[in-house]
């Protein structure tokens, strides 16, 4: 059976702003009107089943958006251990060696959390399982970096290609297909540009 998997990224928060890793920060104002217009807006795409990463972003994303969803933990944010919540220009400071072979490993996890491969291989895991009875549709609201593994698996691109991958927020990326033959469509704003139709 085909599956369409519509994955949103949620709003800024000052998390994002401030490059820090993953870390459970709610959204602010920046992000949460941008999801208010994009609810009022209609723009939000119909689904058979809607989820959602347990963070508090991608809660208050799903709670702007009109959204009522289920929460996968299958789709929560990389974890990044005691990385959690620091700024990448203070980690890189303390830990250059580390971080350079993070970057560099996608087996490292020099942080005590996940390494790209098990976030690729967690995200990838679900992707590939069947999605509820008779969910064609699902859309989930979920952190970028769960997005760029989605992709990575979905493609069979090379691990490295995670990093070459950005997803802005409130931003639609779809994976049409079914377990290792993917379609994809990316980074459709939730809200037009003002102009543009």
């Amino acid at each position: 059976m085909t599956v369409r998997v519509m994955l949103i990224s949620p709003g800024m928060n000052a998390a994002l702003r401030e490059a820090r890793f993953a870390g459970d920060a709610p959204l602010d104002d920046s992000g949460l009107r941008p999801a208010l217009a994009a609810a009022a807006a209609g723009s939000v795409p119909v689904a058979d089943q809607w989820l959602r990463g347990p963070t508090l972003r991608c809660h208050g994303t799903a709670e702007a958006l009109g959204l009522r969803p289920d929460t996968e933990h299958a789709l929560r944010d990389w974890d990044m251990g005691r990385w959690s919540g620091a700024r990448l220009s203070e980690v890189s400071a303390d830990e250059p060696d580390a971080v350079a072979a993070w970057l560099a490993d996608p087996s490292a996890a020099p942080h005590g959390g996940e390494s790209l491969l098990e976030l690729c291989a967690r995200v990838g895991a679900w992707l590939d399982s069947p999605h509820g009875d008779g969910a064609g549709r699902v859309l989930g609201v979920v952190e970028p970096a769960v997005i760029r593994a989605a992709v990575v698996h979905a493609l069979a691109l090379p691990p490295q290609a995670f990093w070459r991958l950005d997803v802005a927020p409130l931003t639609l990326t779809e994976l049409s297909g079914r377990s290792g033959r993917w379609n994809l469509r990316c980074g459709r704003p939730l809200v037009p540009e003002e102009g543009v139709r």
